[in-house]
């Protein structure tokens, strides 16, 4: 959770998508004119104290600004429309529609291409939601790919929210849990990961092509619905289909990923010859009976310390490539600049595993995870009672690796774990993968990125020299940008795209994949809200039209 003025490089993870296939040119929408009385009544500029250098912008920029304050309520409704509709990728539940509805908004904004890939079977046993591509063709020099996300978590734990989690109700900050002097702030599941981020593009592009008449480059985009998955369809579509996204100069959105593997354990009286073999039987048979749950329980014990933070895998962290010099310094200036306390508040934890600045800027941003995200068998019903031994025992897992660590090897490290500690009839199930990646922050897209945030009174993204290893941990750390990067991935069997990939998030929220997820809609003091998010997407695609230093694939000079 972020309650500043935030810049963080990368690509913005953004989506939604889905509907029939189709090839047509579509007009732009006519502006919807504004009301003599905003609906909303959402101040653009909120109770900001941070200001925008509005001297040093061109006069096409400064056009589309006020466009963007003119309509800051119909963009905030919009929002409020695409989180009233569920779309949770793990349970399937409201995807197509998700998808249909945020398809409609690529036809809307005049793309001529759009159709929808039904992935199928996905190489990990699993079939991927459909991936939507559009293409917006401007007849401008240069083109850039545009990656959305339109699935979001489950809610888990709906009597924590303050708001019912697909209302998407605007409440004060007080009410919100943060900065009570942000006066607007939207609930919602998906309003930071992803859809809060992913509109305000979206309303930044369309306030481009309203103001203007046109982009001042061509956008392809390309939305999927297994984020949450480690995006297995997508994967399928990008290897599939590398053509479609060939004639891109560059990718808008978040930067270097960490990997993330998920895999599940699974102990049963059958593998194990032992306890319940056909099914669960009554509680009281465990003075006679042995049990799984408790072996499972034991297993998972066996793997870590005590505290559970450390990991008891031979070689687990064999591979890992050292920091460089630059790298270290860089996570040492971030640790002086760390409050533990108030990132402790904002996280919604009671404390970090360390109380050294340090040691947690490492942790997170260079270090391993094995996390233990939910197990189940049993009697499942809460504050209910019912005497029941378990046949079976499944946890999930989500494990976090870096480079040049690799999937198929720390699966292979865990059999040998669990083998050796007696477990070897505990059943490993590979869920998937979404390897490590890392660019480059040397390139017109982040080069123009840089020029926003000057003119945003921000300061630059701090960054190692070179292809740099550093997770970007303040935006979740993994998402599927080996895919596409034109530096280092982590997985061997994948060619990506091989783009420059840059981007900036300005704006606040938090409680990604927990309960009272939020997105501020008016800032204060140096959190700014919605419109500047806005704004600061529509410089940043301004500026690459017209930063050049490389030529552009389509062979023609750029602005």
């Amino acid at each position: 959770m972020r309650t500043a003025a935030t810049l963080t490089a990368g690509i913005l993870g953004l989506g939604l998508a889905f509907g029939l296939a189709g090839c047509k040119k579509t007009e732009t929408a006519a502006p919807v004119a504004t009301a003599d009385k905003p609906k909303l009544g959402i101040r653009p500029y909120g109770d900001e104290t941070s200001k925008i250098d509005m001297s040093k912008e061109p006069e096409d920029v400064k056009k589309v600004f006020k466009y963007i304050d003119d309509h800051i309520d119909e963009h905030v409704e919009l929002l409020q429309k695409v989180i009233q509709q569920p779309s949770i990728s793990n349970s399937g539940e409201g995807i197509p529609e998700s998808a249909e509805m945020i398809k409609g908004l690529f036809d809307k904004l005049g793309c001529q291409e759009s159709k929808v890939y039904d992935m199928g079977m996905t190489e990990w046993g699993q079939p991927g939601n459909p991936v939507v591509y559009a293409k917006l063709d401007e007849g401008m020099p240069k083109t850039m790919v545009v990656y959305w996300m339109y699935d979001t978590m489950p809610v888990t734990q709906p009597d924590n929210w303050v708001a019912p989690p697909f209302e998407a109700r605007i409440v004060d900050g007080k009410t919100a849990g943060i900065d009570p002097a942000i006066k607007k702030v939207l609930i919602g599941r998906g309003a930071t990961n992803t859809k809060g981020p992913e509109i305000t593009q979206y309303n930044a592009i369309f306030s481009m092509k309203q103001a203007l008449g046109h982009l001042p480059v061509n956008l392809i985009f390309i939305a999927e619905g297994d984020e949450e998955r480690m995006s297995m369809g997508l994967r399928k579509f990008v290897t599939t289909h590398p053509e479609l996204l060939k004639p891109a100069d560059a990718m808008l959105g978040f930067g270097g990923s960490e990997g993330l593997m998920y895999i599940e354990l699974t102990t049963s009286g059958k593998s194990w010859g032992r306890g319940p073999t056909v099914s669960d039987i009554h509680g009281i048979f465990k003075r006679s009976v042995d049990s799984p749950a408790w072996r499972h329980i034991q297993m998972l014990a066996s793997l870590t310390s005590l505290d559970g933070n450390s990991v008891k895998i031979d070689g687990f962290n064999d591979n890992i490539a050292p920091l460089t010099p630059s790298e270290q310094k860089l996570l040492e200036d971030a640790a002086k600049k760390t409050d533990l306390k108030k990132a402790a508040q904002n996280a919604g934890v009671a404390r970090f595993i360390s109380d050294d600045p340090l040691k947690m800027v490492m942790m997170s941003r260079h270090a391993t995870a094995f996390n233990l995200d939910g197990i189940w068998g049993g009697n499942m019903y809460a504050g209910g009672s019912g005497a029941i031994l378990p046949n079976k025992i499944t946890s999930k897992h989500s494990i976090r690796y870096i480079p040049n660590m690799h999937s198929a090897d720390i699966l292979k490290k865990i059999r040998a774990q669990l083998d050796k500690n007696g477990y070897k009839d505990v059943e490993i199930r590979f869920i998937g993968d979404q390897p490590w990646s890392k660019m480059s922050y040397d390139s017109d897209i982040a080069h123009s990125v840089d020029q926003m945030s000057d003119h945003f009174g921000l300061p630059h993204i701090e960054h190692a020299d070179g292809n740099s290893i550093l997770m970007d941990s303040a935006n979740a750390g993994a998402w599927p940008g080996y895919l596409f990067t034109n530096a280092e991935q982590g997985d061997p069997n994948i060619t990506p795209i091989g783009l420059p990939i840059a981007g900036a998030r300005v704006g606040s929220g938090g409680r990604a994949h927990a309960a009272n997820e939020y997105y501020v809609i008016e800032g204060a003091g140096k959190t700014l809200g919605m419109a500047a998010a806005e704004k600061s997407i529509a410089e940043i695609i301004y500026n690459y039209a017209h930063t050049t230093t490389v030529p552009t694939k389509s062979g023609k000079p750029a602005n």
